[in-house]
């Protein structure tokens, strides 16, 4: 008899609004990650009972469990916020803290991505010495550097990367990340944060992240030409298709938009219609 697989516990932080997104993510992550379990873990403060029943009974469908744990309203009761953002934005910041103690390791996706291969050989990497992985969006080298030194106000921040798609080691996590110091950094640099989190967790961790293969990993879809132009080629849509783990649809032109026309929409409406059909069964 063969080993059974231990399940794989994947985060996912977000409103109501980001259900049906949710839904089509965690879609193409059932579909292409056949005989394998899932425990989603959903961090939120606004989603109704109801919504999490029903998102329960769509992963329980594909042999995954989802676990809804809402933040109470007065939790970082000192954290600061700004301009748009919320206590929210520290949620995947403090994982650690508002997760069961027992869980070490965890993957955290973004909703507005695309799981297209298996994703357990990315899940087991070795992050003991580490408290991420995370991939950059190398299409664009260092072009950002200096300016993202500058901003951060940390000189010795020589990459910069996408916190979309995050392995996080929960057990260094809890020993090394202190609250008081990222609520401190976002007091002194409120000003210059443009993506809140993202950015705390490059000016204060950078040096602590493994860094992984963006187009493998964490594949901006925007940046289709130059990933196959500087790869001569090699990495055109077939190459995405059978080798990328998870497809980013980063930038303001989500694909479940009704006008939405790039090159990757399409995949993405069919995942939208996988999903739609298993809500409807």
């Amino acid at each position: 008899m063969g080993i059974v697989a231990q399940k794989m516990n994947v985060l996912v932080t977000l409103d109501q609004n980001y259900l049906p997104p949710l839904r089509v993510m965690l879609k193409s992550l059932f579909v292409n990650n056949c005989g394998e379990a899932f425990k989603i873990y959903v961090l939120h403060n606004d989603i109704p009972e109801k919504e999490c029943e029903k998102l329960d009974t769509f992963c329980c469908a594909h042999g995954s469990k989802l676990c809804c744990v809402r933040i109470d309203e007065g939790a970082f009761a000192a954290a600061p916020v700004f301009r748009h953002y919320t206590k929210a934005m520290y949620y995947r910041l403090l994982a650690f803290k508002l997760l069961p103690q027992d869980i070490k390791k965890i993957l955290y996706l973004d909703p507005d991505i695309l799981a297209l291969n298996p994703v357990r050989p990315f899940y087991e990497a070795d992050i003991s010495g580490s408290l991420f992985a995370a991939a950059m969006h190398s299409a664009f080298g260092n072009i950002a550097k200096y300016l993202n030194q500058l901003r951060l106000g940390n000189t010795n921040l020589d990459r910069y990367f996408n916190s979309g798609v995050l392995l996080m080691n929960l057990t260094n996590q809890r020993r090394e990340i202190k609250e008081e110091d990222i609520f401190n950094y976002v007091k002194e640099r409120e000003n210059m944060l443009i993506l809140p989190d993202q950015d705390v967790i490059n000016a204060l961790y950078s040096q602590r992240i493994l860094p992984v293969d963006d187009t493998i990993y964490n594949y901006d879809v925007r940046h289709y030409p130059i990933y196959n132009l500087i790869s001569g080629g090699e990495k055109d849509l077939d190459w995405v298709m059978e080798n990328t783990v998870f497809l980013h649809f980063c930038g303001k032109n989500k694909p479940w938009h009704k006008r939405a026309y790039t090159k990757f929409a399409a995949l993405y409406k069919h995942y939208k219609v996988l999903a739609e059909r298993t809500c409807q069964a």
